[in-house]
């Protein structure tokens, strides 16, 4: 039976210190899968005229874009190139929910992610996404400093 760990991104130190960490652990649980994932903070609550939504569109077609080549890919050839088996996926939404969601859904053991060490606004939403994943995930969650 294979182990399934998804590891939390978030584009900072703390989600490369995540990766490594999942990295070695697959490597430490041997018959292990590692599934990527990068969450772009997205409130779907917003008024706008048909216009804006259209063009609010488009640019969450471009983020995805953006975030595969700048943080996914990378990520994922890395993995690769330590022979660590592994996917990725690059969503919308609020971080904790859509982490939890994600796990569910593929079947993860575990959640991995990085505390945050960056300043400023990162911190409070980054803080607060991995507060609300600890206390209401459906699977174990792992914290990495």
């Amino acid at each position: 039976m294979s182990t399934k760990l998804l590891i939390g991104l978030d584009g900072h130190s703390s989600g490369e210190r995540a990766l490594a960490f999942g990295q070695d652990l697959a490597k430490a649980i041997g018959n292990c899968e590692l599934l990527i994932v990068y969450v772009i903070e997205w409130s779907p609550y917003s008024f706008q005229t048909p216009e804006e939504n259209a063009e609010r569109h488009k640019r969450r077609e471009e983020e995805i874009v953006t975030a595969t080549d700048r943080v996914m890919t990378p990520a994922l050839a890395a993995l690769e190139a330590a022979g660590v088996t592994a996917s990725g996926i690059v969503r919308h939404g609020n971080v904790a929910d859509t982490l939890d969601r994600i796990a569910r859904e593929n079947g993860a053991d575990q959640i991995v992610v990085g505390r945050s060490t960056e300043g400023g606004l990162s911190t409070r939403i980054f803080g607060s996404s991995t507060a609300n994943l600890v206390m209401h995930a459906s699977v174990p969650v792992t914290v990495v400093n």
